[in-house]
């Protein structure tokens, strides 16, 4: 079993109550916008990080993290992606691929927007985490947590961080 903290959008932004809850955590997945990488130099002294870039994120990002990370962990298969749409709405770059080889989860970031939603036609769960920074229009910080265990998607939680 693996416990999963998965966050996005810190734009530059972390803080003791984020790593409170990365401590908890088997491994933390960052969706995009990382911002400085000071951030993912932080996570990375507690425990092993996933992470994509975003469409904020500089050269130095782009060249440490890729634009998609797709893997397998406790027989789940997942793709990491900063901008990636929503079910019936996939960004046009990632529709294809979606359509003719869907991962078990889908990740984005991007949106600010947390949110989780189950796609019927290509039988995976979409997860947004929304944003764990300050920069945006959001109003609460957010990430989220689950657990995967021999193919499945357990234990899925929504961590309120705080009003940024």
């Amino acid at each position: 079993m693996k416990k999963v903290l998965l966050l996005s959008d810190t734009h530059s932004f972390i803080d003791e109550q984020i790593l409170k809850f990365v401590k908890q955590a088997d491994e933390v997945w960052h969706a995009g916008d990382i911002g400085n990488l000071e951030v993912t130099d932080t996570l990375k002294k507690y425990k092993p990080l996933r992470a994509v870039y975003g469409n904020i994120d500089d050269k130095d990002a782009r060249a440490e993290f890729p634009l998609d990370a797709k893997f397998m962990v406790e027989g789940v298969s997942v793709w990491i992606t900063h901008i990636g749409g929503y079910p019936n709405k996939y960004n046009q770059r990632v529709r294809e691929a979606l359509k003719n080889d869907p991962p078990k989860l889908f990740i984005c970031g991007h949106s600010h927007i947390l949110k989780v939603q189950f796609d019927k036609k290509l039988n995976l769960l979409h997860l947004n985490p929304g944003a764990a920074g300050k920069h945006g229009f959001h109003q609460v910080r957010t990430m989220l947590r689950f657990e995967l265990e021999k193919g499945d998607i357990k234990n899925l939680e929504i961590v309120e961080l705080a009003k940024r």
